[in-house]
């Protein structure tokens, strides 16, 4: 009688905790299917691609499913919900996954296997070739433990080199999810090395990037029987099977690392096959395990202790991992009540939120709603051209070099960017009016600093050409005609990359509004016609406002190309005399006679002419001033006369281009050229501050009300999608209803655990006392 009441007791005791284990399992599915904010306690299995990590998995599985050998064979992480069950003689498999479906589908191992080769071979025809969504199998046998692993991608170490990229590639895709996968707290990492020596960390140094102190952290050395071999001398055994704390950073569970080998071969009928059945898989791994200890013990020349034996085996290992995960099991009930009960809330309120929307798609509400959200809409695209803080800058925020290379990079025709240093506030991420006065003042800073490009004399002689009405040559005309075409090919270009700069920039404010309206509550989730129509109208005006303001700046252009004005180039007329009148020393007639000439095309026919800075220091001799006073005096005339029959033969009669006048018509290119720069960058600058900048703020509103009420009275359906809304809004609704009752069930679950392991420590306690009365 009394072994019949141990024997109830027992059985007591593993329906309890069968219960819990499934309890669990379902919370894991729950988070994974609606992608709630909790997980279960798990096994999170990490290492590279050759460490044997799939093959261990199968060990502590008892049976084989999954591909193993070289290369990538997981690229989904695969979670296996195992159960043991000493009635179950062939492992019972339901797939949670298949085809996105929350409803578990019996398979078997044949159609599982080939369910994850068929997922493998899609994931690596496309880009990423990885996945983070889980394959969840649940599997009852009569030699699997009651753990929860889940098997992530091999990790890859790639080669240095061009020709390895895809590789590099790949394993940094592979890092980042496991990463990703390593964040949760509840997991428990198993990270195998497949080292004869602790020193090298490759699986390590990816795990202590998440878990420093290795606090959560079980490590598992693999491969055990080719590494004794390998080992010539005992005291090499000794440190490998108890490394010295300096060696293994941190505190890893169990204290120290466990060791395991898996016979090769795979279960199967095939000629190709090493064991018939399971049972023959499970034998070959315990025969495995005492072959191990063998030959450890040899190496030593003394027997095991228990402590060290405790290390040794899938067997060691896989009770290790049972016991642990079912203290965590033990220790998080209480915790995850309260987080399904925060979920429960938070799922409620999502279901009153479905309800509530249903109720309002009649067509006032839904143009009501319409007009409110344009309204808002419109006052965070205004808040964030004046400035705000509330989007963070590290998601939405721009650097100057993601702004170049987004929206293009302000290059003149030399093909160089200006550099980024000089720029204010280039490595901060900005958006918003702050980005775009920031691009305003790298075009400032760009053109500002152009010069006009280098002439050459074949330039001057094709610019002279032959007049309508004599074959002489007119420099005046020469310098126009070359500064214009200069200036033109040289500032058309910056015209154009600002306004797809800058048009970058308004396109940005949409995504960063939707995202303030997200934040605030007032976002309209689920009417994405309605909101794609208000993203299509935004865009249409920002492109036609951001082509028009173009059009306009190079209307100007053209009339500061086409048609040279002198008085928007007299600025500098001082240095522009100076540098004449250094000709007369220098040059001799030939130099005074050009001089004459410049000075008498400027009083007569051209204007005031200004130019920029000269280096050439003047000389004391005949003077431009002296030369054009008039004076009365027989010698003072004759001078004249004779240069100007000079000037005549040098810039009329004669095509042979002095120095003289080559220099004085790249004087009156340069001042020509940056007259047309400065009215160009104050122009330009101003033209997009009215004409793009402008209308976001006094026209937009009307357009888009204008844009809006119009399809209101054209037909609401085509706005809103009423018949598509309503059928998305039924499926919500229906998922969320789901999801709550599931949540509900988990909650009685886990109340009802709490409950009995609460009565069982109590009794627990209080047994002793009994006896003792």
């Amino acid at each position: 009688m009394e072994r019949d009441e141990e024997a109830d007791g027992v059985n007591s005791q593993m329906e309890r905790q069968w219960r819990l284990y499934e309890a669990y399992n379902e919370l894991h599915g729950l988070a994974q299917e609606f992608e709630t904010p909790f997980d279960a306690p798990a096994v999170l299995v990490v290492g590279h691609q050759t460490d044997g990590k799939s093959a261990l998995v199968e060990a502590l599985m008892g049976f084989q499913f999954n591909h193993v050998g070289g290369g990538t064979k997981t690229r989904r992480p695969i979670t296996l919900h195992m159960k043991y069950d000493p009635d179950c003689e062939a492992p019972l498999c339901h797939l949670l996954s298949y085809s996105d479906s929350i409803v578990p589908r019996e398979m078997s191992l044949q159609e599982i296997q080939a369910y994850i080769e068929a997922e493998n071979m899609r994931l690596e025809r496309e880009p990423c070739q990885f996945s983070a969504k889980e394959i969840i199998i649940r599997v009852e046998y009569k030699y699997c433990p009651n753990l929860t692993i889940i098997d992530t991608p091999g990790l890859v170490a790639p080669a240095p080199g061009r020709k390895n990229r895809a590789l590099q590639s790949q394993a940094r895709a592979v890092e980042s999810l496991v990463r990703a996968k390593m964040q949760h707290k509840e997991f428990i990492i198993l990270c195998l090395e497949d080292c004869s020596d602790w020193s090298n960390a490759t699986t390590r140094r990816v795990v202590m990037q998440i878990d420093p102190e290795l606090s959560r952290t079980v490590i598992v050395s693999t491969k055990l029987d080719t590494k004794i071999p390998q080992f010539a001398r005992s005291s090499d055994v000794e440190v490998f099977l108890s490394p010295p704390a300096c060696t293994l950073d941190g505190f890893i569970l169990g204290d120290s690392p466990f060791f395991t080998s898996v016979p090769s071969g795979r279960v199967g009928l095939g000629p190709d096959s090493v064991y018939r059945s399971n049972d023959e898989f499970k034998q070959a791994i315990s025969l495995r395990e005492m072959e191990d200890i063998a030959s450890l013990e040899e190496k030593l020349g003394r027997l095991l202790s228990e402590q060290e034996r405790s290390r040794i085996g899938v067997s060691k290992l896989r009770l290790f991992l049972e016991e642990l995960l079912q203290k965590r099991y033990m220790d998080s009930v209480p915790l995850i009540i309260p987080l399904l009960e925060k979920e429960y809330r938070g799922t409620t309120r999502k279901l009153s939120d479905i309800n509530r929307e249903l109720s309002t798609l009649d067509e006032a509400k839904l143009k009501e709603k319409g007009r409110t959200f344009r309204d808002l809409f419109l006052t965070k695209l205004s808040l964030l051209l004046k400035g705000t803080v509330v989007a963070p800058p590290e998601k939405f925020g721009e650097t100057l070099q993601d702004e170049r290379a987004n929206g293009g990079a302000f290059v003149g025709t030399d093909g160089l960017q200006f550099p980024q240093k000089l720029i204010p506030n280039a490595g901060m991420r900005l958006y918003g009016g702050a980005q775009y006065h920031r691009a305003m003042a790298e075009f400032r800073f760009v053109v500002g600093g152009i010069k006009c490009p280098p002439i050459t004399r074949e330039e001057i002689v094709n610019a002279c050409g032959v007049e309508d009405i004599h074959d002489g040559t007119n420099y005046s005309r020469t310098a126009c005609v070359i500064a214009v075409a200069k200036a033109r090919d040289t500032f058309e270009p910056f015209l154009h990359q600002l306004g797809c700069r800058l048009l970058h920039i308004l396109k940005r404010l949409l995504p960063i509004s939707v995202y303030l309206l997200q934040k605030d509550g007032e976002y309209l989730s689920g009417h994405e016609v309605f909101l794609r129509r208000v993203a299509l109208a935004f865009n249409n005006f920002s492109e036609s406002t951001e082509r028009e303001c173009r059009e306009k700046c190079m209307e100007d252009l053209m009339s500061t190309t086409r048609y040279v004005t002198w008085s928007l180039h007299n600025k500098n007329r001082a240095g522009l005399r100076q540098f004449l009148d250094s000709f007369g020393g220098t040059e001799q007639s030939a130099a005074s006679g050009n001089s004459i000439s410049a000075g008498l095309v400027q009083e007569s026919s051209l204007g005031p002419v200004a130019n920029d800075k000269q280096d050439i220091k003047p000389k004391a001799d005949v003077k431009l001033s002296h030369l054009a006073s008039g004076i009365d005096s027989t010698t003072c005339a004759q001078t004249t006369e004779t240069r100007l029959a000079d000037l005549l033969d040098n810039t009329l009669w004669n095509r042979r281009l002095a120095p003289s006048s080559e220099r004085i018509v790249y004087a009156l290119v340069q001042q020509i050229f940056h007259g047309i720069r400065e009215y160009f960058l104050a122009s330009t600058e101003l033209k997009f501050n009215c004409f793009l900048l402008m209308p976001v703020v006094d026209k937009l509103p009307a357009l888009l009300r204008e844009d809006l009420e119009s399809a209101f009275e054209d037909e609401l359906d085509n706005v809103f999608d009423i018949t598509n809304l309503q059928h998305s809004l039924g499926e919500r609704k229906r998922d969320t209803e789901i999801e709550l009752k599931r949540i509900q069930r988990l909650k009685e679950k886990f109340r009802q655990i709490h409950e009995q392991l609460s009565l069982h420590q109590v009794m627990s306690k209080l047994s002793p006392v009994s006896v003792l009365h």
